[in-house]
Protein backbone atom coordinates (compact mmCIF):
# COMPACT_ATOMS: atom_id res chain seq x y z
CA UNK A 1 0.00 0.00 0.00
CA UNK A 2 2.90 2.33 0.87
CA UNK A 3 4.63 1.58 -2.44
CA UNK A 4 1.45 2.42 -4.30
CA UNK A 5 1.23 5.85 -2.62
CA UNK A 6 4.87 6.70 -3.44
CA UNK A 7 4.43 5.64 -7.06
CA UNK A 8 1.32 7.77 -7.34
CA UNK A 9 3.16 10.81 -5.98
CA UNK A 10 6.06 10.35 -8.43
CA UNK A 11 3.67 10.00 -11.35
CA UNK A 12 1.84 13.15 -10.31
CA UNK A 13 5.14 15.03 -10.10
CA UNK A 14 6.06 13.98 -13.63
CA UNK A 15 2.71 15.15 -14.94
CA UNK A 16 3.10 18.48 -13.09
CA UNK A 17 6.59 19.11 -14.53
CA UNK A 18 5.39 18.22 -18.01
CA UNK A 19 2.59 20.72 -17.69
CA UNK A 20 5.02 23.49 -16.64
CA UNK A 21 7.18 22.82 -19.69
CA UNK A 22 4.31 23.16 -22.15
CA UNK A 23 2.69 26.22 -20.55
CA UNK A 24 5.88 28.41 -20.61
CA UNK A 25 7.42 28.30 -24.10
CA UNK A 26 9.32 31.62 -24.03
CA UNK A 27 12.04 30.69 -21.47
CA UNK A 28 12.82 27.58 -23.55
CA UNK A 29 13.40 29.68 -26.68
CA UNK A 30 15.91 32.01 -24.94
CA UNK A 31 18.91 29.60 -24.87
CA UNK A 32 18.47 29.04 -28.63
CA UNK A 33 19.31 32.72 -29.27
CA UNK A 34 22.61 32.53 -27.35
CA UNK A 35 24.66 31.16 -30.28
CA UNK A 36 23.70 34.26 -32.31
CA UNK A 37 24.95 36.52 -29.50
CA UNK A 38 28.22 34.62 -29.07
CA UNK A 39 28.88 34.74 -32.81
CA UNK A 40 28.49 38.53 -33.03
CA UNK A 41 32.18 39.42 -32.35
CA UNK A 42 33.22 37.56 -35.51
CA UNK A 43 31.34 40.14 -37.57
CA UNK A 44 33.95 42.81 -36.71
CA UNK A 45 35.77 43.68 -39.95
CA UNK A 46 39.20 42.02 -39.77
CA UNK A 47 40.93 44.99 -41.46
CA UNK A 48 40.30 47.13 -38.35
CA UNK A 49 41.90 44.71 -35.92
CA UNK A 50 43.88 46.66 -33.31
CA UNK A 51 47.45 46.38 -34.60
CA UNK A 52 48.54 49.42 -32.53
CA UNK A 53 46.64 49.63 -29.21
CA UNK A 54 48.29 52.99 -28.39
CA UNK A 55 47.97 56.21 -30.42
CA UNK A 56 51.05 57.12 -32.48
CA UNK A 57 53.69 59.25 -30.73
CA UNK A 58 56.05 60.59 -33.45
CA UNK A 59 55.95 61.76 -37.06
CA UNK A 60 59.36 60.55 -38.27
CA UNK A 61 59.63 58.48 -41.50
CA UNK A 62 58.87 54.77 -41.13
CA UNK A 63 60.22 51.89 -43.24
CA UNK A 64 60.12 48.09 -43.33
CA UNK A 65 61.31 45.41 -45.74
CA UNK A 66 59.09 43.17 -47.84
CA UNK A 67 59.55 39.42 -47.54
CA UNK A 68 61.76 37.81 -50.22
CA UNK A 69 59.79 37.17 -53.40
CA UNK A 70 56.77 39.19 -52.26
CA UNK A 71 54.25 39.68 -55.08
CA UNK A 72 51.26 41.60 -53.74
CA UNK A 73 48.36 43.52 -55.22
CA UNK A 74 46.22 46.21 -53.63
CA UNK A 75 42.63 44.97 -53.31
CA UNK A 76 41.04 47.59 -51.07
CA UNK A 77 41.50 50.81 -49.11
CA UNK A 78 39.62 51.36 -45.84
CA UNK A 79 39.39 54.34 -43.51
CA UNK A 80 38.20 54.24 -39.91
CA UNK A 81 38.93 55.60 -36.45
CA UNK A 82 40.05 54.39 -33.04
CA UNK A 83 40.68 55.97 -29.66
CA UNK A 84 43.02 58.88 -30.33
CA UNK A 85 43.79 58.05 -33.94
CA UNK A 86 42.36 57.62 -37.43
CA UNK A 87 43.28 54.54 -39.44
CA UNK A 88 43.93 53.79 -43.10
CA UNK A 89 44.15 50.13 -44.10
CA UNK A 90 45.51 48.90 -47.41
CA UNK A 91 44.12 45.43 -48.12
CA UNK A 92 46.48 43.21 -50.11
CA UNK A 93 46.46 39.82 -51.79
CA UNK A 94 49.12 37.63 -53.34
CA UNK A 95 52.37 36.16 -52.08
CA UNK A 96 54.50 37.27 -49.13
CA UNK A 97 54.31 40.21 -46.75
CA UNK A 98 54.64 43.89 -47.71
CA UNK A 99 57.41 46.32 -47.01
CA UNK A 100 56.75 50.04 -46.64
CA UNK A 101 58.14 53.54 -46.78
CA UNK A 102 55.84 56.11 -45.15
CA UNK A 103 56.82 59.75 -44.68
CA UNK A 104 55.54 63.30 -45.01
CA UNK A 105 56.11 65.09 -48.28
CA UNK A 106 55.64 68.69 -49.40
CA UNK A 107 54.09 67.69 -52.73
CA UNK A 108 52.32 64.60 -54.06
CA UNK A 109 54.45 63.59 -57.05
CA UNK A 110 53.47 60.44 -58.92
CA UNK A 111 56.22 57.88 -59.51
CA UNK A 112 57.30 57.44 -63.10
CA UNK A 113 55.35 60.29 -64.69
CA UNK A 114 56.31 63.03 -62.22
CA UNK A 115 52.72 64.23 -62.29
CA UNK A 116 51.62 66.49 -59.44
CA UNK A 117 48.49 65.30 -57.65
CA UNK A 118 46.17 67.72 -55.86
CA UNK A 119 45.66 66.48 -52.30
CA UNK A 120 43.26 68.26 -49.94
CA UNK A 121 44.40 69.09 -46.42
CA UNK A 122 47.25 70.68 -44.47
CA UNK A 123 49.69 67.75 -44.73
CA UNK A 124 50.46 64.95 -47.18
CA UNK A 125 51.59 61.53 -46.01
CA UNK A 126 53.14 59.43 -48.79
CA UNK A 127 52.66 55.66 -48.49
CA UNK A 128 54.82 53.33 -50.57
CA UNK A 129 54.00 49.61 -50.37
CA UNK A 130 56.99 47.49 -51.36
CA UNK A 131 56.73 44.01 -52.85
CA UNK A 132 53.97 44.98 -55.30
CA UNK A 133 53.28 43.62 -58.79
CA UNK A 134 51.84 45.38 -61.83
CA UNK A 135 48.10 44.84 -62.35
CA UNK A 136 48.72 42.75 -65.48
CA UNK A 137 50.92 40.38 -63.42
CA UNK A 138 48.47 40.12 -60.51
CA UNK A 139 46.80 36.83 -59.60
CA UNK A 140 43.77 38.70 -58.19
CA UNK A 141 41.58 41.49 -59.50
CA UNK A 142 43.31 44.81 -58.68
CA UNK A 143 41.57 47.52 -56.70
CA UNK A 144 39.38 49.79 -58.80
CA UNK A 145 37.65 51.80 -56.11
CA UNK A 146 37.10 55.56 -55.86
CA UNK A 147 39.91 58.08 -56.04
CA UNK A 148 40.15 59.58 -53.52
CA UNK A 149 38.78 57.23 -50.86
CA UNK A 150 37.05 59.21 -48.09
CA UNK A 151 35.20 58.49 -44.86
CA UNK A 152 33.56 61.20 -42.69
CA UNK A 153 34.00 59.05 -39.57
CA UNK A 154 37.73 59.86 -39.70
CA UNK A 155 37.85 63.68 -39.83
CA UNK A 156 41.65 63.93 -39.77
CA UNK A 157 41.91 62.07 -43.09
CA UNK A 158 40.70 64.14 -46.06
CA UNK A 159 41.21 61.22 -48.42
CA UNK A 160 43.52 58.54 -49.79
CA UNK A 161 44.68 59.49 -53.29
CA UNK A 162 45.88 57.42 -56.24
CA UNK A 163 47.29 53.94 -55.88
CA UNK A 164 49.62 53.56 -58.81
CA UNK A 165 52.16 50.76 -59.20
CA UNK A 166 55.67 51.48 -60.45
CA UNK A 167 58.78 49.28 -60.25
CA UNK A 168 57.52 47.02 -57.49
CA UNK A 169 55.95 49.77 -55.40
CA UNK A 170 52.33 50.81 -54.88
CA UNK A 171 52.21 54.54 -54.19
CA UNK A 172 49.41 56.41 -52.42
CA UNK A 173 49.00 59.74 -50.67
CA UNK A 174 46.98 60.44 -47.52
CA UNK A 175 45.66 63.98 -47.15
CA UNK A 176 45.37 65.20 -43.54
CA UNK A 177 43.49 68.04 -41.84
CA UNK A 178 46.35 68.56 -39.37
CA UNK A 179 49.95 69.78 -39.33
CA UNK A 180 52.00 66.59 -39.76
CA UNK A 181 50.53 64.61 -36.85
CA UNK A 182 52.28 61.57 -35.40
CA UNK A 183 51.71 58.29 -37.21
CA UNK A 184 52.53 54.60 -36.90
CA UNK A 185 52.80 51.80 -39.45
CA UNK A 186 52.19 48.09 -38.93
CA UNK A 187 51.13 44.99 -40.82
CA UNK A 188 48.40 42.40 -40.27
CA UNK A 189 48.09 38.91 -41.72
CA UNK A 190 45.40 36.64 -43.16
CA UNK A 191 44.86 38.53 -45.39
CA UNK A 192 47.98 40.72 -45.58
CA UNK A 193 47.33 44.37 -44.78
CA UNK A 194 49.36 47.51 -44.28
CA UNK A 195 47.98 49.72 -41.52
CA UNK A 196 48.71 53.43 -41.07
CA UNK A 197 47.45 55.04 -37.86
CA UNK A 198 47.41 58.84 -37.63
CA UNK A 199 47.12 60.61 -34.28
CA UNK A 200 44.12 62.89 -33.82
CA UNK A 201 45.34 66.31 -32.73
Amino acid sequence: MRKLVVSSLVAAGVVLLSGCGTDDANPVAAPRSSPVTSAAPTSTPPHFADANPQPPSDNTPKAGEASPGAALSLTGIRIGSGTGYDRVVFDLAGKGTPGWQVAYTDAATQDGSGRQIDVAGSSILEVRILGSVYPFDAVVAPYEGPDPVTDPSAPTVTGVYRHTVYEGTTQSFIGLNADRPAFAVSTLNNPPRLVVDIAVQ
